[in-house]
């Protein structure tokens, strides 16, 4: 593990080891399949999408495992503190660009030999369908928004619901801006289900903004990685000397 990783997750978990208490470290191989579930669990607006399409595994081969694949450094768990069983995870690439390179050479083919075509209809009719998330695993360059120079990095975060509201979600954020700050990235972004208001209240908490190229329908959201300056990198035009009180707020 890199130096720069260590420090972030020392900071993040150093009173977090008491045995029974989950607490927050680094993504490890044996965590991939702990990634599926809580991707499957929570990607339905923040609920269980079991069974919402016909392959259970479209939304994590789109959401998570792309991410633990290609920089499992930017990957993050909460561990339960008892049998080692990752409950939740924050995953980030650094570079949006070059990650889509790479999902286009790397991950692309795979995924379209796995997924042809749609499947059956489950007659759950969600409102991302099953043919846009098989385009979404095709097509990489949807993750190249406007603003993604000022705010290359880009992240996911999702946690079962035993840990919700516990602290953990914005604790999982710090560490992972902390481990992007230390690579000099200036700003991460996320983009959202416009119908989960709860995370949407949760971003807003911690100093999250919109990005002049999110929608109502689909959400865009942006931070700068460095919690001691301002909410908004000095790449933004209209970021300001105004430092952030989200830390204030409990998630």
């Amino acid at each position: 593990m890199s130096a720069e990783r260590a420090d972030a997750v020392t900071a993040a978990s150093a009173n977090d080891l008491a045995p029974g208490h989950p607490f927050i470290r680094p993504y490890r191989p044996g965590d991939r399949d702990a990634v599926f579930e809580i991707c499957l669990r929570t990607a339905a607006g923040g609920g269980d999408a079991t069974g919402v399409y016909s392959d259970d595994s479209l939304m994590p081969e789109v959401f998570a495992l792309p991410y633990v694949t290609y920089d499992p450094d930017l990957a993050f768990v909460v561990d339960d503190g008892r049998d080692g069983r990752a409950l939740g995870y924050i995953i980030g690439v650094a570079d949006t660009r070059t990650f889509v390179e790479w999902w286009k050479r790397e991950w692309t083919p795979g995924f379209r030999e796995r997924h042809p075509s749609p499947g059956a209809s489950t007659g759950r009719e969600p409102g991302f369908t099953e043919a846009q998330l098989i385009d979404a695993g095709t097509n990489p360059d949807r993750m190249l928004i406007a603003e993604v120079d000022a705010y290359p990095a880009h992240l996911h975060i999702d946690l079962l619901p035993e840990l919700q509201g516990q602290g953990l979600g914005r604790r999982l954020i710090d560490t992972l801006r902390e481990a992007l700050a230390a690579r000099g990235v200036p700003a991460v972004h996320l983009g959202m289900d416009a119908a989960n208001t709860a995370a949407r209240a949760f971003y807003d908490r911690l100093g999250f903004h919109e990005l002049p190229s999110s929608r109502p329908d689909a959400p865009l959201l942006g931070i700068a990685t460095d919690r001691g300056t301002t909410d908004r990198p000095a790449t933004d035009p209209r970021a300001t000397d105004r430092r952030s009180d989200a830390d204030e707020v409990s998630a």
